[in-house]
């Protein structure tokens, strides 16, 4: 029956493999949608434009809702998955 199987899905390991790629590249984004680290950056970058006059008030605390609006996105949809499996 393996041998089988295998015959007849051999045509579907390519979507198999795109699928794979797209799930690796889509953990790659949100590692670094997430990361503190670029998140960090990007907070430093806001400032030093801000510092250079390039920014407005109010489009320096949008940038800064936007950057860490990203990283308790992440702690929340964390705590959700979590208590999700908890109850399994």
């Amino acid at each position: 029956m393996g041998l089988l199987s295998f015959v007849f899905g051999l045509p579907f390991a390519p979507v198999r493999a795109l699928i794979s790629l797209a799930e690796v590249i889509q953990e790659r984004v949100e590692q670094e949608l997430h990361d503190p680290a670029v998140a960090r950056r990007e907070l430093e970058q806001v400032e030093e434009a801000s510092a250079r006059g390039e920014l407005s008030p109010d489009a320096v605390a949008e940038a800064e809702y936007r950057v860490t609006g990203r990283m308790t996105q992440q702690s929340t949809a964390g705590a959700m998955a979590a208590e999700s499996e908890h109850e399994r």
